[in-house]
């Protein structure tokens, strides 16, 4: 039995077209693939800076104790300043300038990875513990109702980037 060649003039070409459509899919799916692993291996890396910023902040807290009130007015004071007036990596610093010099450091390192951070009362916490919010991309590092605040009350809001840790 044989096959008329007239009639199996362009099948191959079809053949190798489907192919094609074929491998395409694939390759978009793996590319799809690819860029969730680069947008979570972002992420991740967002999350290690920010818990490194906030972490940095509640130790230099603790060196410090007899300032701990004054730390959260400071780091929103430091948002509109540069750097301290006073260096104490060279100069003597007393606790009050300690705590300036502290917040203004934190703040700074903050804006260097385009992050913000902030601190604020825990929710739910009657001992008056405070929270260290660090946030970055559109999220700010606050809580309130709007969609760009990192929480809403005692739930973090959907889509925010942000990490809150509590210190003493």
């Amino acid at each position: 039995m044989f096959i008329s060649l007239k009639k199996q003039h362009g099948v191959g070409l079809v053949e190798v077209l489907i192919a094609l459509v074929i491998l395409a899919v694939g390759v978009l799916g793996f590319l799809a693939l690819q860029y969730r692993a680069i947008e979570a291996n972002s992420e991740g890396g967002n999350r290690v800076i920010a818990m490194n910023l906030a972490r940095d902040l509640a130790e230099r807290m603790r060196v410090n104790p007899s300032q701990l009130s004054s730390y959260p007015k400071l780091i929103v004071v430091a948002k509109s300043q540069n750097v301290a007036s006073t260096s104490c990596y060279q100069n003597y610093c007393d606790a009050s300038q300690l705590a300036v010099f502290d917040a203004s450091q934190v703040v700074a390192s903050a804006k260097s990875f385009a992050m913000s951070i902030n601190m604020l009362p825990c929710n739910g916490n009657e001992n008056e513990r405070k929270c260290i919010y660090v946030a970055w991309g559109e999220t700010s590092a606050t809580d309130g109702s709007e969609l760009q605040d990192c929480t809403d009350g005692s739930k973090y809001q959907t889509n925010s980037t942000c990490l809150i840790m509590e210190a003493y």
